[in-house]
Formats: C-alpha cells, structure tokens, sequence
C-alpha cells in the first residue's frame, strides 16, 4: 500500500527492508490523490518502535493514507530523542481544527494508576470529545481503550491478582460483522497488562457491543457506535519480539517476572517465539480501513462530524 509518512520518519528504511510498500511526502505530493487522513496519539514509551509496528499493519491495503502523529502538550516523553518528537509529531492543540478520517490512540505505562490521577487526564479526554466529532473511526488500544470506557461509558478497570501476560485466544462473537470479515472463529492477540475490564459492565450498557472475548484473557474488543469505536484490550500491533523483549527487560530488574504464555515453543523462553496473530492483526486494520473508514468517511473531509 502507499503509505505517505513524513519524509525521514525512521519507520520508513526499516519497513522497506521488510518489502513494504511507502512514500515519504515528496512522492506523493506527485499524486492526485485525495488520500484518507489518519492520526496517531502514540502515548507507549518507546515511540519509534509503536510508530513501525502500527504503519506496518497499516500497509495492507491498496489505499493512500496520509499518516500525522500527535502528541501531548502536558506529558514529555523521556525515552525518545526530542528531536524526533519535534520533526514527526505535533500538540493537539496544533491540530485541533482538523479532521481525519481515522485515529488510532495507543496505550500508556499508567494502567496501575486511577484515570484521575493521570496527570494528562484533563487533555487526553478532551482529545476523546474531540474524536467525535473530528475523525470518522478511531481504534483506542489497551490502557486507552480502557480510558475511553470509563469515559465515555462509566465502565470501571479491576486489578488482576497477576499480570496477563502473553498470547491468547479470542472467540469472535457477533457474525457477519465487516470487521470480521476473513477471519476464523478463532484468533490469536497479545496482552500485556495488569488490569482488565469486566463483561458484565459492558452488558451493562446498551451502548456498547462486546464482538470477541477469551476465556483467559476476557473481554477483547468492544464496539460502539456502529464501528465509529473500537476498544482493544490487547495488542494486534505488537512484533514477534516484543514481548520477548518486555519480558528480558522486567526479568533484569525482577525476580518475580512471569515468561509469556503461549508464546515461546515448548515455552521455553530460550527458543524463539511462536507468531500466531499477525495474519488476523493484518486483515483487522485492513478490513477496519476498508469498511469503516473508507467506505463511511464523506469525500470531503470538512464533512466529517
């Protein structure tokens, strides 16, 4: 796919190695195009890395997306150099009076922490307003789909006694939705994480649709508002090693650290790890562009909201 990214992004050397198609904005100014416009609010530590792993799933469709990153104004980043946040991203508050066809607002090392707490609590749920009426579709992924529940909707997060940690099965439950298109009755997703939403509070209200779960890892996806909401517990997005390197990185610091399940063969972490979700991770954003954001975004883009 023609994926049109900032020129000098790092994403685009390493996703070319890899035999993905991409332009940077020189060529496709060349175009006479009306690509979609989709914007990332990448909150994870590691920006570079969230930046590769979602443009890749982002690559399989034969459509021109023109990719924007965003930021935060409260909250600066310690992990990735301030110049690559001056060159690739931009405040909200820049981008405010624009509108996209698609969003995507990753998750945030804060998941042990109460919403409130958050000290970009105020702004980041200003930016989930203003999806609403500026961006056609957006996917909230892991702690941000948990914020936007609990803002949006008043569903809560629970502590889980230990970490779910690893790769799981998840059970696609409404058929014939355009999201699902392709897939089998099974799926595999990673999760990282230390808290978890409960189905009941879904049930709970009639606003929101629970579309896949597991019976280890619980309530997957959510959908509300007729596919303009997405709200992801785990990571389709994540890389073959990333969770190996999560779990190396905690296990040098400390003595309690879990090896991931169903991830490593034989789980056995000194053998490399099994992929078994990038297939259904590439053909959900595919068929999440295609259906709901493509086929539901007006021509003109000032129409949107």
């Amino acid at each position: 796919m023609p994926l049109r990214l900032p020129d000098l992004l790092p994403a685009i050397d390493i996703l070319k190695k890899e035999n993905i198609f991409v332009m940077d904005d020189t060529r496709a100014h060349s175009q006479d195009i009306r690509p979609l416009k989709i914007v990332i609010l990448n909150l994870m530590p590691l920006k570079i890395t969230t930046e590769t792993d979602l443009i890749r799933l982002l690559s399989n469709t034969p459509l021109q997306l023109d990719i924007s990153f965003m930021k935060l104004k409260s909250h600066t980043p310690k992990n990735t150099p301030i110049e690559h946040m001056m060159m690739f991203y931009r405040d909200f508050e820049a981008m405010r009076d624009e509108k996209f066809d698609g969003m995507i607002i990753t998750g945030a090392p804060v998941e042990t922490m109460d919403f409130e707490d958050v000290f970009y609590w105020d702004e980041i749920t200003t930016i989930f307003d203003w999806a609403r009426t500026h961006v056609t579709s957006t996917l909230y992924i892991c702690w941000a789909a948990q914020a936007g529940l609990y803002y949006h909707y008043g569903v809560p997060k629970y502590p889980l006694q230990k970490k779910m940690f690893g790769i799981f099965s998840q059970r696609k439950l409404v058929e014939h939705l355009p999201i699902f298109r392709g897939f089998d009755d099974m799926f595999m997703m990673p999760h990282s994480r230390h808290t978890e939403i409960h189905k009941e509070d879904i049930f709970a209200c009639p606003e929101l649709q629970l579309i896949a779960d597991s019976d280890e890892s619980g309530a997957c996806i959510v959908m509300a508002r007729n596919g303009r909401e997405f709200y992801i517990t785990g990571h389709m997005e994540y890389s073959p090693n990333t969770l190996d390197n999560e779990y190396r990185r905690d296990k040098d610091i400390r003595n309690d650290v879990e090896i991931p399940r169903n991830y490593y063969l034989n789980n056995d972490p000194n053998n490399k790890p099994i992929v078994s979700w990038r297939a259904h991770a590439n053909l959900f954003y595919n068929n999440w562009i295609n259906y709901y954001v493509y086929q539901e975004t007006p021509y003109d883009i000032t129409k949107i909201g």
